[in-house]
């Protein structure tokens, strides 16, 4: 493995790690085999849906209710998968499992680090996301075992995904420099929050993307 794609990836394993514990502890509580919470890891892939999925299991929801919200959720992960074909090249193999391995951190890595020398463009994207997924997995599996071993009090835990999220928007910062698109997502989460705050993650989601659009779709007609 080139050390520069694992040391690209160093602040996905730092991030995913603790909160993928996070998530084995929590799911064991559910009381379901520790195993369970190893599939779901490597066949949702989905940090904030299988957060999601916890409460809504615990309140007894159904599966539809949960494939319809796990959806929305992560719908916005559709736009990353269009934005990537060109660059992902040719269908094969590969180019499916990187879509499906899209997360909203795989997609600020692959955005904004540049292939190294040497190093097809498709292997760096293919190495970023299957360390990526491992760093899950292994998180996962890892909190499911010990929820199952020892009690832990897992609060405050959460916090390193926003620590993650703070990392990767400098590292978007540094790469794109064009205010426009933070301007649009503060202003989003916040009306979010203050109107729908109980579902201010999928509005603000919603509401970013369909103002983007309107402002780019504006600035196209201009310019025609």
């Amino acid at each position: 493995m080139n050390q520069q794609i694992f040391k690209s990836s160093l602040p996905v394993l730092f991030g995913y790690m603790p909160l993928g514990v996070a998530f084995g502890i929590l799911f064991n509580d559910l009381g379901y085999a520790w195993y369970f919470a190893t599939l779901m890891a490597v066949f949702v892939y989905a940090g904030a849906a299988q957060f999601m999925v916890i409460g809504l299991l615990a309140a007894g929801a159904g599966l539809f209710e949960i494939f319809i919200a796990t959806f929305l959720l992560n719908s916005r992960h559709i736009f990353y998968g269009l934005s990537m074909l060109k660059k992902f090249g040719d269908w094969n193999l590969k180019k499916i499992y990187l879509a499906f391995g899209l997360t909203d951190e795989t997609y600020s890595l692959v955005t904004t680090i540049e292939s190294p020398h040497g190093i097809q463009p498709i292997d760096y994207y293919f190495s970023i996301t299957a360390l990526n997924h491992s760093y899950w997995v292994i998180g996962c599996t890892l909190g499911a075992w010990i929820g199952a071993s020892i009690q832990i009090n897992t609060q405050g835990m959460d916090f390193a995904l926003t620590a993650l999220f703070v990392v990767l928007l400098i590292e978007q910062w540094k790469k794109i420099k064009e205010p426009l698109p933070f301007i649009v997502a503060i202003f989003s989460s916040l009306l979010a929050i203050y109107f729908f705050s109980e579902q201010m993650l999928l509005l603000s989601i919603v509401l970013s993307i369909a103002l983007l659009i309107t402002i780019k779709l504006s600035q196209k007609d201009t310019y025609e």
